[in-house]
């Protein structure tokens, strides 16, 4: 029978708790899991209306919290035309952020398998990675205001569905995981599964090795945010400098290119996604808004520029934003 870690149960039985819920297998199968841990928590369904399915779904997950005494929070999406998958995650998420600041959760947990992140590593390795973004689904990852736990990653997708089947469990079976021509679906069942099926035991002692790698390779900063200006001390390499800017933009839903990695590597300013700019300024790394202004500066605010070797491009910010410089002038951020 599939368990879970001490320490995520610890964690669990510290905070409270909501679970992203889709009646599918693997949310199904962590949802009796926490049940028979003896865990306190509450589900998140979001239904997209477009398979005739997730009524029934949706039923489902209602009834399960009326028989174990749980909140359901059920959100509508709405109807969305083109990138599907992309819109759906940020939709997901805006909704699980929203019920986390509403009713007070500590920890959001997915059902995210060992299969998920094994297809996870191979996109990216496609791609363009290093052991950083290779590990980079993690069990706790701390987000701004809640911690994302995935409480499964260690299981196979195959113990999860034998632990529901021998219990009796009820499950829904998505038949759009099945189109390959979706990115994700096709490594999935082209490459993920076939691996999994064969080396399961080498590809988790893999990922052991990889996490300890990244351990090494990538410092833990302290992120410093005034306003929507964020710093920090710039690590050893410029490698662990960029996997934290990654890191910290992600929360903010941008995704950094491969091109904007290699020029992130070899610049020490640039505008990515014209969103944000991202300099390295003396012993640290500034990101903030990027913004554009015809409005002239004051001569004395210019030469005030120039004498602290601020950036050209994070300019018109300060300038727009001047208790934020205020505070970074006190904090003695801008020497």
């Amino acid at each position: 029978m599939p368990t879970l870690s001490h320490a995520i149960l610890k964690l669990l039985r510290e905070g409270k708790n909501l679970l992203a819920f889709s009646a599918g297998v693997d949310s199904s199968a962590l949802f009796f899991l926490l049940i028979d841990a003896d865990i306190p928590f509450d589900i998140a369904i979001v239904d997209y209306g477009v398979r005739p399915q997730s009524k029934e779904e949706v039923s489902y997950a209602q009834a399960l919290a009326l028989e174990y005494k749980l909140t359901c929070h059920l959100h509508h999406a709405p109807k969305l035309d083109k990138n599907f998958e992309a819109k759906a995650r940020e939709i997901r998420y805006e909704c699980f952020d929203s019920l986390i600041t509403k009713f007070g959760y500590n920890n959001l947990l997915t059902a995210h398998h060992l299969g998920d992140r094994f297809e996870w590593m191979l996109m990216q390795f496609c791609k363009g990675a290093g052991c950083a973004e290779l590990s980079s689904m993690k069990e706790i990852e701390r987000r701004k205001n809640f911690t994302l736990v995935r409480p499964l990653l260690h299981l196979e997708k195959s113990e999860l569905q034998n632990y529901l089947d021998t219990q009796g469990k009820k499950y829904f079976v998505d038949e759009s995981n099945l189109d390959e021509s979706i990115k994700r679906n096709y490594f999935r069942h082209k490459h993920a599964e076939p691996l999994l099926s064969r080396y399961a035991k080498g590809i988790k002692k893999s990922f052991e090795y990889i996490d300890l790698d990244a351990q090494e390779l990538i410092e833990d900063v302290k992120m410093h945010i005034v306003k929507d200006f964020c710093y920090f001390y710039a690590t050893h390499s410029k490698r662990s400098d960029i996997y934290t800017i990654d890191k910290y933009l992600k929360k903010l839903g941008l995704m950094i290119t491969a091109k904007e990695r290699e020029l992130l590597n070899k610049e020490t300013t640039i505008v990515l996604a014209r969103k944000y700019v991202v300099t390295w300024h003396k012993e640290l790394v500034f990101i903030a808004p990027f913004l554009q202004s015809s409005q002239a500066m004051p001569e004395k605010f210019k030469e005030k520029m120039r004498l602290q070797k601020i950036e050209p491009k994070l300019r018109t910010y300060l300038f727009s934003n001047l208790d934020v410089l205020e505070s970074l002038e006190d904090s003695r951020a801008l020497q």
